[in-house]
């Protein structure tokens, strides 16, 4: 529960108004998993999304943009996994155009308000007979009971899904937003692969819904790291039915905060959801940094901390290494004054004033072995500050993406 909402046990994106969803496995993986999947909105919902900001951005990607370009709306969000279409050339964009349009088909909805996202392999083309052929089953497949196939049918080398739902009290109407993302390697966003998707039953223009979605991308989704690598693949797209009915949110309206709080907390969620669910990771490390000169400080030196590989290893090994996070606080590229850092492991004091502290290292290994590392770096200069998610650097992240095509 927080000041604004309230989390919604077993919430999933069909708990807000006027959606379903559902998957099944139409032959993308080996496994009987399922391997695509949808949401469907039966009135074309406001929309607005964040791309990956590698170059080599793959079609479904663009496929998607044009579609919310179009008009502001979505009514379809299809996506697959198991293949990313990506670095497909021309074949991959018109492939990526035949499942728009077969969705759009299969749900009796206009091409331009459907969307597509693929993730999983790069560089093959997608078997589209059987991605055609799963497209037409899935009307018989979407329920509002559906969020969990969903949820299933969008997981590549994730262990867990990932999802959750609030409700936020708007105009005096209870107003719910619900998120699902999948993610656990190729997790360094400006954008993370990360494929994020989110829904609301809020009465909101696709303006307002797209500055919103890309100022909380920049304090949750982009603020995660496993590996340092950003797919060709990330995306995070919401869609809004405003079938909770009321005025229309603005930042204006005197409920904007709440529903702002509420988003950011499904974002929040989300984020911190891929990071500890990393590939081979034991463990979520959080590390907030404070009194830095701007926000933008504060966030590049918490990314580039958590980004670390020697301090990931640290905290997979429960060392209790300070000066590995020193050294990356001090190549950030950020103004430090060297005299003044103050760095903790949890409430353990390890450094103060830029000096070392002496601290019980057997009660530091204790908190290090644990499946939660909280890294605070203050650098008392000024008021801003900011937090990262990631995760430990282990053993089994080598063998996973060692093996990946196989």
């Amino acid at each position: 529960m927080g000041k604004d909402f309230i989390v919604v046990p077993d919430g999933t994106v069909t708990t807000p108004k006027g959606f379903q969803a559902g998957g099944l496995h139409c032959g993308l993986k080996k496994t009987e998993r399922h391997d695509l999947g949808v949401i469907y909105c039966e009135v074309p919902a406001a929309a607005a999304g964040v791309y990956t900001l590698n170059q080599f951005q793959a079609a479904p990607l663009k496929v998607t943009q044009e579609s919310i370009a179009a008009e502001g709306r979505l009514q379809v969000m299809l996506v697959n996994s198991g293949n990313a279409n990506a670095c497909t050339g021309r074949q991959g964009e018109e492939d990526a155009r035949s499942m728009r349009a077969a969705v759009a088909a299969a749900f009796g909805v206009k091409e331009h308000l459907a969307g597509v996202t693929s993730t999983g392999v790069i560089g093959e083309l997608l078997p589209m007979p059987k991605v055609l052929g799963g497209i037409e089953k899935l009307p018989a497949r979407v329920s509002i009971e559906g969020g969990d196939d969903f949820c299933q049918a969008i997981l590549t080398t994730d262990l867990v899904k990932k999802e959750t739902c609030v409700s936020v009290t708007v105009g005096g109407r209870t107003v719910h937003i619900a998120g699902a993302a999948k993610g656990s390697g190729m997790i360094h966003p400006n954008m993370a692969t990360m494929l994020g998707f989110m829904t609301t039953d809020a009465n909101i223009e696709s303006q307002h819904l797209q500055k919103l979605l890309n100022d909380v991308t920049d304090s949750t989704f982009n603020m995660i790291t496993v590996d340092g690598d950003t797919s060709t693949n990330d995306m995070v797209v919401v869609m809004a039915s405003g079938l909770a009915g009321g005025d229309a949110l603005t930042p204006e309206h005197p409920d904007w905060e709440a529903f702002r709080a509420g988003f950011e907390y499904v974002g929040a969620y989300l984020a911190k959801a891929i990071a500890r669910d990393g590939e081979g990771a034991t463990k979520l490390i959080e590390v907030t940094v404070s009194g830095a000169e701007s926000r933008d400080a504060a966030r590049a030196i918490a990314k580039t901390v958590i980004g670390s590989s020697l301090v990931k290893s640290a905290c997979f090994g429960a060392d209790a290494n300070w000066g590995r996070i020193i050294a990356a606080v001090g190549r950030a590229g950020q103004p430090v004054n060297t005299e003044t850092v103050d760095i903790r492991l949890g409430d353990i004091v390890t450094l103060e004033q830029s000096r070392p502290v002496k601290f019980d290292e057997e009660k530091a290994l204790e908190y290090l072995k644990g499946d939660f590392v909280h890294i605070h770096v203050n650098l008392n200069m000024g008021e801003a500050s900011a937090t990262a998610w990631g995760c430990d650097l282990t053993y089994d992240y080598v063998r996973i993406n060692a093996a990946y095509r196989t």
